[in-house]
């Protein structure tokens, strides 16, 4: 079942003094079926943050759509567009976006507060999935008190205590090292398998590696895609930076 769908999506970003015009995104197409693990590769520039921005909710596209479940997400009224994000949606950024003043229980149930989830189901939902994540033993320090890595997992159940239909995370392991990048990605692949959709946006082949397809965007458009099918990590891993040689080549793919 298709769960996002987006159609002719375009951005055009007009300078604030002049009429100058920069076409971010170009009639792009793609659609994502419920519990896919997708990734979004491109050059800086491209466009792919842009994309994720639009889908997130955080900026308007100037033509085409997204749809969520079959509903186009330019429909939602402005009253609802918080409500929105914090239900529907699950982010996990590369900054990891805490609030150090809050412990790490608080930073996790924020967005139940603010939708007024009874305490007994707040507490009934936060426990399964910090035990999941490895981090029931931190939740009452606080995010300057945690390494990288954890504050990331702490991200992660933030983002999956809402219950989204689809997570999206930008640049994941941009600010964690190799190994604690590679727990990460372990925990989001063991996420996808349980089900959870998920459209990530790195510049890692080996973060896009644990992925069931890579969207390759240049010059605001989607030219270039590959499936994983049955190829183990480190044998897409080769494919995808082939792949990226040939986006930085301006060259064309030949799969």
């Amino acid at each position: 079942m298709t769960l996002l769908e987006i159609k002719n999506l375009k951005k055009v970003y007009t300078a604030r003094f002049s009429n100058q015009q920069t076409e971010a995104l170009t009639t792009v197409n793609f659609s994502i079926k419920e519990g896919e693990f997708v990734s979004i590769m491109g050059e800086s520039g491209s466009g792919k943050t842009t994309l994720l921005n639009i889908i997130s909710t955080l900026d308007d596209a100037t033509s085409g759509e997204v749809y969520l479940d079959g509903h186009p997400l330019s429909k939602i009224k402005d009253k609802e567009i918080s409500a929105f994000r914090r239900n529907t949606l699950g982010f996990v950024f590369q900054d990891f976006n805490l609030l150090d003043n809050f412990s790490i229980r608080d930073n996790i149930l924020l967005p139940l507060v603010l939708s007024k989830t009874p305490i007994v189901e707040m507490e009934a939902r936060l426990m399964p999935i910090v035990r999941n994540l490895g981090i029931e033993a931190h939740i009452d320090k606080f995010p300057y008190e945690v390494s990288g890595g954890q504050k990331q997992r702490v991200a992660i159940a933030r983002a999956l205590i809402t219950q989204p239909k689809i997570i999206l995370a930008d640049e994941p392991t941009g600010a964690l090292d190799s190994k604690a990048s590679q727990n990460l990605m372990e925990i989001l692949k063991a996420i996808n398998e349980s089900g959870q959709t998920i459209l990530m946006v790195t510049h890692s082949a080996r973060a896009a590696s644990f992925s069931n397809r890579i969207l390759f965007i240049r010059d605001g458009s989607v030219y270039h895609e590959i499936y994983r099918g049955d190829a183990p990590d480190e044998q897409f891993m080769d494919r995808i930076t082939k792949s990226l040689k040939v986006l930085a080549s301006r060259g064309e793919p030949n799969e």
